[in-house]
């Protein structure tokens, strides 16, 4: 799927796509940037084996999805952050889905306490990690705090391009320290990035770094995948890690 902006595209064809509640919730579900198999995809959306396949099969066809094959398994992943993205702005116009139960609502809050945009921390710890990082003069820029009013390109649900963040000396060797080599950094991918996030409206770390920070974090089981999709918990060496390394404090997550 391309990132170019074509002002003759076929908006109407991606919309039909992700107009279909099924098709939207396995949409949903994969952007955690996991890769996940076709039974978890029809139970995530709530369809038959069957059905579920002529899903994917449509949204592979479309570039919204790949399909990696290991041995007669077949699992599925977002072809890119740009399908992350529309899914995000579209949260942004949607009207809410109708809370029926305990369990709905405590998804929901899930989400706006702590979950990944693609491969990068969102929601609440993912703007509190930022605003620590620059609280203690690692990034430097801005404050965080999205302002609609000053704002020139800057929109929720989308990468940010109003603010130059930098790392400073002390960031590269506090991060270096704990464990994200700077050096191993992608370079085809610009190294540091904010979001605006739709939840919180401020900006979350994302670009290179923020991958690269988040996965530390999950390799030092500081946070860990719930079992509702992107929907992410720091465990308890994660809260205190967290605070006593950055002096962020987690909420006490529910286990949705």
């Amino acid at each position: 799927m391309t990132t170019q902006q074509n002002w003759d595209s076929d908006i109407a064809r991606a919309a039909a796509l992700f107009a279909d509640p099924s098709r939207a919730r396995i949409l949903k579900a994969l952007s955690d940037m996991r890769a996940l198999p076709a039974s978890l995809l029809a139970a995530e959306a709530g369809v038959s084996a069957p059905t579920v396949s002529a899903h994917l099969a449509k949204l592979v066809d479309a570039g919204m999805i790949n399909v990696e094959k290991n041995g007669r398994h077949r699992y599925y992943r977002l072809t890119g952050p740009e399908v992350c993205a529309a899914i995000e702005a579209l949260a942004l116009i949607a009207p809410p889905l109708p809370v029926t139960s305990l369990r709905e609502g405590s998804r929901a809050n899930a989400l706006r306490r702590a979950r990944t945009c693609y491969d990068h921390l969102a929601g609440r710890l993912g703007v509190a990690l930022m605003g620590a990082l620059i609280d203690r003069s690692l990034l430097t820029g801005h404050d965080g705090i999205h302002r609609p009013e000053q704002a020139v390109r800057d929109r929720l649900s989308a990468y940010g391009r109003d603010i130059d963040y930098r790392l400073t000396e002390a960031g590269r060797r506090e991060l270096t320290s704990f464990g994200v080599d700077m050096d191993q950094l992608p370079s085809r991918r610009p190294a540091i990035r904010y979001c605006v996030d739709w939840s919180e409206q401020r900006h979350h770390l994302s670009g290179a770094l923020g991958a690269a920070l988040t996965q530390r974090l999950f390799e030092l089981d500081w946070i860990r995948h719930g079992p509702s999709p992107r929907v992410v918990h720091p465990t308890e060496e994660g809260t205190a890690g967290l605070r006593h390394t950055f002096g962020v404090h987690t909420e006490e997550p529910s286990r949705v």
